[in-house]
């Protein structure tokens, strides 16, 4: 069996089938019980306030710890992807917060149910790094923001459906009901998911060649093009590295070395702005309904209408990425979501608020998909995982202090000033990426490794793509 697998050149030249469809299943599957899961908070923890269950600050310390479990989740993942492995990170963390979800449903009183929370967000954190990271590995690169705005769609679809639910079942069955549908949801997209195959770029990078290889022809037997493909390599793959050079274990250092440190920094400020703009807008807004006047039953109702945005948006990334390329795209929609968030807080009627309210979210979630779909790509194989899961660490970090940050700006300013400090954020992370000029469209990963790894990557960065217009498909020949 050959040892130049060149995984990553048949990956990307490889034509959509059987193996990509039932991949984004299945990685959606998990995407969505996880974005459910996260989400379901919102509802929760507004339906506690009458009851006297919880506070407003047990609320915020609810919030608080779960985002450093997110962080620390995030974190625990790239390493474990890195260093043993896609496959088993992908499943032992939605394992994890699947049984604790169902543990948090018992829990006697609001401290306990914050423990629970915070073990169980160790395993929603890792999810997020995992899943968009599974999806730059295995989908070719002309395909791949449709696919991001895909998996952005269960995520949303997700959101959705904790908003609908929490409206529907909350008020009949109460709030533990969230947890077990979460956790019982959850452990059904593990068990489907047990047979996903290793990365055989992992594989590749870690010199495990042979098994690498069996991999890819799977997926391509899989696809209906077992050994039955020529490649015709294009200016970017010139640049795939050869798999008898194995990637040795590279220390985190490296994400801050000086041919990589200015993706990382542009990485980081991305996902702070956007994980910080998706939870003032998903975890907040019940609370701020309540807290003015309107009934529980109706905030929720508010609530799951408004929420609704979070399917619409990542279509709108299915349709647009792969046609204007997705640093447009994620410009446009920060743009887009600064301008309604500046004008959401000034809403009076119901049917304004929540028409608004609708597309805030739906830009916001736009600007979220594309720019957490992004980040693993401005890193190398060797350690992508890590990258992903450090921007996300310290995005999750950051969200740490934000419950406080929201309550001092709310009892100061009200949700005016809440949501215009959000439209501020949005419009400060647009121009710097905007003058960044990074943009990784239908670029291969091999390249965008090459440059990273030799400093290239800031002049590459701001050149047009050569490879855009050519052929990226597979041919048959006869045999």
């Amino acid at each position: 069996m050959s040892t130049h697998i060149d995984a990553g050149r048949r990956l990307d030249n490889l034509p959509m089938g059987k193996f990509h469809r039932r991949l984004i299943i299945l990685v959606g599957l998990g995407m969505f019980w996880d974005a459910f899961d996260n989400k379901l908070s919102a509802a929760v923890l507004a339906s506690m306030l009458p009851t006297g269950f919880s506070t407003l600050e047990l609320n915020s310390l609810f919030l608080s710890f779960t985002f450093a479990g997110l962080a620390i989740g995030a974190a625990f993942a790239g390493w474990l992807s890195d260093r043993v492995g896609r496959g088993f990170a992908f499943q032992f963390n939605l394992g994890l917060f699947a049984v604790l979800a169902l543990c948090a449903a018992l829990a006697p009183n609001m401290e306990i149910l914050i423990a629970l929370r915070f073990l169980m967000s160790i395993g929603m954190g890792a999810e997020y790094v995992i899943c968009y990271g599974m999806i730059t590995e295995f989908i070719p690169r002309a395909r791949r923001g449709r696919y991001l705005g895909i998996l952005g769609f269960f995520g949303g679809l997700g959101v959705t459906v904790s908003a609908v639910l929490g409206w529907l079942v909350i008020p009949t069955f109460s709030w533990r009901a969230m947890f077990v549908i979460g956790g019982v949801g959850a452990l059904v997209a593990w068990w489907l998911r047990r047979s996903m195959p290793e990365s055989p770029r992992w594989l590749e990078s870690r010199g495990r060649y042979e098994e690498a290889e069996a991999v890819m022809q799977e997926i391509e037997r899989q696809n209906g093009t077992p050994n039955t493909l020529t490649y015709s390599p294009s200016s970017s793959d010139t640049a795939s590295t050869s798999a008898s050079e194995k990637t040795e274990w590279v220390p985190i250092t490296v994400l801050f070395s000086r041919p990589v440190i200015a993706r990382t920094a542009m990485a980081l400020f991305l996902t702070v702005i956007c994980l910080f703009g998706s939870n003032v807008i998903t975890g907040w807004m019940p609370t701020f309904f309540v807290e003015q006047g309107l009934t529980v039953s109706r905030s929720l109702g508010f609530n799951a209408a408004i929420m609704s945005g979070y399917v619409v948006g990542p279509l709108l990334c299915v349709l647009i990425a792969d046609r204007i390329g997705r640093r447009t795209s994620i410009v446009m929609f920060g743009t887009l979501a600064a301008i309604f968030a500046a004008i959401y807080p000034f809403m009076q009627e119901p049917a304004l608020i929540v028409v608004i309210g609708f597309i805030l979210v739906a830009m916001a979630a736009s600007f979220l998909t594309m720019c957490l779909g992004t980040v693993p790509e401005f890193f190398p194989t060797a350690f992508r995982f890590r990258g992903g899961g450090l921007t996300q660490t310290v995005g999750r970090v950051g969200l740490i202090f934000s419950p406080f940050i929201v309550l001092w700006l709310y009892s100061h300013f009200g949700i005016v000033g809440v949501i215009l400090a959000l439209s501020g954020l949005y419009v400060i992370a647009t121009l710097m990426y905007a003058v960044a000029r990074v943009d990784t469209s239908r670029e291969a990963l091999s390249q965008i490794s090459e440059e990273a790894q030799s400093g290239d990557g800031r002049e590459a960065d701001s050149r047009p793509m050569k490879d855009a217009d050519a052929p990226v498909g597979p041919t048959r020949t006869g045999r």
